[in-house]
């Protein structure tokens, strides 16, 4: 910093200086000008002659606002200011470009490298403080309008992640409901969402897909809230009646989920995943892609998990018989690529960890 050049008034003890402002010109006299003009008003001042001392001063210094000559000899004030933004402490710091230039090219490629204003020389003190004052209070203004910016958005994705936290929660709380309607598929709809969510992921599915047919298979056999425990729990053969019964739970859990505005494909699991790639399924006997994609999943993962949990006429299943099925039911009962990706599964558990523990 060149001796004698800056010089700030003279404060008392209660005065507070809170603006900074550096200011880079080749001019002596530009210097004392600016450092009279600004220091009388209460402002730090600090000066250099040379657009590469400004660049160094930065690495290690923040003012509030930088005045920048354009004309300086070395690096001049396109450069210089060019190397500012280089710079990632320094490159927010607002710059006023000083100019003798009258031209719209120079005010141009001044605006094209980041300057927000321009001060002609020589200064007229009341113009130079106005626009000092006016450009770091609007970068004060903008500063803080990021910083609420930042903390509401902030605020709103907790608030979001809170909410969907207590959603899951409700959300598995109603299915563990279903399945303790059934003293024998204790963990069921949890497993279907696990499996179904493994089966979208490996058919290359998107995350945010896979999330959907993660809540579907959770809530695949709510409508079973409906249906009545003995029939549920029977330990027999089923009659007619009490299967046409059990039947209706996709139609009645498709009812209660349309309910869910903010999420109306939550329906698909509950209601196709009883229906058959070959046409022979319920409630609505469509066939092939006919069935949405989420719902084709969930069926196979519902006929796995079923396989390879206890009922209350049999236990768990060996893993040959249960892959066997699987495999048979292939084109028929099944989408042929689902299938597959499943098989895939099954031979890659060579311990049958897939499995109701």
């Amino acid at each position: 910093m060149p001796e004698g050049v800056c010089r700030t008034s003279r404060r008392n003890k209660e005065d507070t200086v809170n603006d900074w402002i550096l200011v880079v010109d080749d001019d002596t006299s530009n210097l004392k000008m600016a450092s009279h003009i600004l220091g009388g008003a209460q402002m730090r001042i600090s000066c250099l002659k040379a657009g590469g001392d400004a660049v160094q001063f930065l690495e290690k210094n923040r003012p509030d606002l930088i005045l920048l000559d354009i004309h300086m000899p070395g690096m001049d004030g396109f450069d210089t200011m060019l190397a500012i933004r280089e710079k990632g402490t320094a490159a927010d710091i607002p710059v006023i470009f000083l100019t003798a230039d009258d031209d719209s090219n120079t005010e141009k490629r001044g605006l094209e490298v980041g300057a927000v204003d321009f001060i002609k020389k020589p200064f007229v003190p009341e113009v130079l403080l106005l626009r000092v004052r006016h450009t770091i209070d609007l970068s004060r203004l903008q500063a803080d309008l990021e910083y609420e910016v930042l903390k509401k958005t902030q605020e709103i994705a907790a608030q979001h992640e809170k909410l969907e936290r207590i959603s899951m929660q409700i959300v598995k709380a109603l299915s563990g409901a279903v399945d303790a309607k059934d003293t024998y598929t204790n963990g069921h709809s949890l497993r279907v969402a696990e499996y179904s969510r493994e089966i979208a992921r490996r058919a290359g599915l998107s995350e945010e897909m896979q999330g959907d047919i993660y809540m579907m298979g959770l809530l695949h056999d709510v409508g079973k809230i409906g249906v009545p425990d003995a029939i549920i729990n029977k330990p027999a053969h089923l009659t007619e009646e009490e299967f046409t019964v059990i039947k209706n739970h996709p139609v009645m859990g498709a009812r209660i989920l349309k309910n869910i505005k903010d999420f109306p494909k939550l329906i698909t699991g509950a209601r196709w995943h009883h229906e058959r790639y070959d046409g022979r399924g319920y409630p609505d006997g469509i066939a092939g892609e006919e069935i949405p994609l989420e719902a084709r999943i969930i069926a196979v993962a519902d006929a796995y998990d079923a396989m390879s949990s206890r009922r209350s006429y049999r236990d768990v299943l060996p893993q040959e018989k249960v892959r066997s099925e699987i495999e048979k039911g292939k084109g028929t009962q099944f989408d042929p690529a689902v299938t597959e990706i499943v098989l895939g599964m099954i031979d890659e558990d060579a311990d049958y960890q897939m499995r109701e523990s």
